[in-house]
């Protein structure tokens, strides 16, 4: 089992769940972040952190979301470690209401 970021977290890249991770399993690029399965210990500490809801555990993803499981497993690998908490992107507040939270 693992957790995944859904597309919540694209166009906002918080990185609050960063911050209370204990192991290195976040990767993300110039959108978002994903986790590396392989790496993700199964704790669960991101998901509250997320302030719009994108991580989720894999038993859990809503149907509509199901994909980014592999996306996920794929993109994460060739993507940079993000361990450090950050700036969001530009607009992403916004974004942020946008979807209701």
């Amino acid at each position: 089992m693992t957790f995944v970021v859904t597309d919540n977290c694209k166009g906002c890249r918080f990185t609050d769940c960063v911050a209370v991770c204990p192991v290195d399993c976040f990767h993300g690029d110039g959108e978002m972040l994903y986790i590396d399965p392989a790496e993700c210990i199964d704790c669960g500490a991101c998901v509250p952190e997320c302030p719009v809801e994108a991580i989720f555990d894999e038993t859990q993803v809503p149907e509509n979301q199901k994909h980014w499981t592999a996306i996920n497993a794929e993109r994460s690998p060739a993507l940079p470690v993000i361990n450090v908490q950050g700036d969001p992107l530009p607009g992403a507040q916004e974004r942020k209401e946008k979807l209701g939270f």
